[in-house]
């Protein structure tokens, strides 16, 4: 059985490496990286390398969206995207002087039909599949509520979802009574949601909200401090090694396609917190986002330690 990844406003992402960058006037670039973006291909293309069979699923168009597409096929990655009339979105990244600026299109605006069209889409392909991620902000045109709609159609089929997502999205999902398996906020999601500071001395009570009823998995991430997790209402953190970090973009998506990965497997839950946490680091080593060298997977892991609280 397959894992899906669902990413709805997925980009082509350019990358411009400068030594300097001047305002206002001609910047010239010898060097034009060019890579399918989205959180949810990050977690594809992650979940691939642990040896997962992968089905990529979203909106694209026949222009950039085609070129998501070929790219993530020549990966070895399943794609069944639901054709768009809007344009499929660039975003930007100049790199200079040991800074990173951004410039994000904000992507299409999605039709209903075309909608409809990925939720029939959506209920077919998961006959075929053990476990969903859900990945990313919504496009234009969807309701607050559509991510709500696919885990409902989703726990129908008993299909355990991972979801990643942060705000009023989020949030929309919580007060849903259709709730994901898995959320994986960080500290400061978290006091958005609550309204209230969360730290490591508070989290325990925090997660014991009501906002989050019925959600069996929630993975709180700490940054280079690891994790904290409640499971079935039991709590749990992870410590993880220090690591000399080369791009740590992407590790939370990393993280994702590690717990999706470990539910899908039936891994408990201290070996699934583990692949997740490994995940997150190998990534972090890596240059190119949303990838991991397993050669190092098995040394991280023995290196890692998970104690119920």
């Amino acid at each position: 059985m397959s894992i899906l990844t669902v990413t709805l406003n997925p980009a082509i992402d350019i990358s411009y490496p400068l030594e300097y960058f001047h305002l206002n006037t001609v910047n010239r670039v010898a060097q034009v990286g060019k890579t399918a973006g989205g959180k949810g291909l990050n977690v594809s293309r992650v979940l691939k390398e642990l040896g997962a069979d992968v089905v990529a699923t979203g909106f694209a168009d026949d222009i950039l969206g085609a070129e998501i597409v070929k790219n993530l096929k020549n990966e070895g990655i399943d794609c069944r995207f639901t054709k768009i009339s809007g344009k499929t979105r660039n975003c930007i990244a100049i790199l200079h002087e040991g800074q990173q600026t951004e410039i994000l299109e904000k992507g299409p605006r999605i039709l209903r039909e075309e909608a409809k069209g990925f939720i029939d889409n959506f209920k077919a392909i998961l006959a075929e599949v053990e476990a969903i991620a859900i990945s990313g902000s919504l496009p234009d045109g969807l309701q607050e509520t559509f991510y709500s709609a696919l885990i409902a159609i989703a726990n129908k089929q008993e299909k355990a979802v991972v979801l990643d997502c942060s705000g009023s999205t989020l949030e929309a999902v919580l007060k849903n009574s259709h709730k994901p398996s898995v959320i994986k906020p960080n500290l400061e999601e978290l006091t958005d949601l609550l309204g209230k500071e969360v730290t490591l001395e508070n989290i325990k009570d925090s997660l014991q909200d009501k906002l989050f009823d019925g959600i069996e998995w929630i993975v709180v991430s700490l940054g280079k401090e690891g994790a904290f997790a409640k499971v079935s209402g039991e709590f749990y953190r992870v410590k993880i090694p220090k690591i000399d970090v080369v791009n740590p973009v992407g590790s939370g998506d990393a993280t994702v396609a590690g717990l999706v990965y470990g539910i899908s497997q039936n891994e408990t839950v201290g070996n699934t917190l583990k692949r997740a946490n490994v995940c997150g680091m190998l990534n972090a080593q890596e240059a190119k986002t949303g990838h991991i060298n397993k050669a190092n997977y098995q040394a991280l892991f023995d290196q890692l330690k998970v104690e119920k609280i």
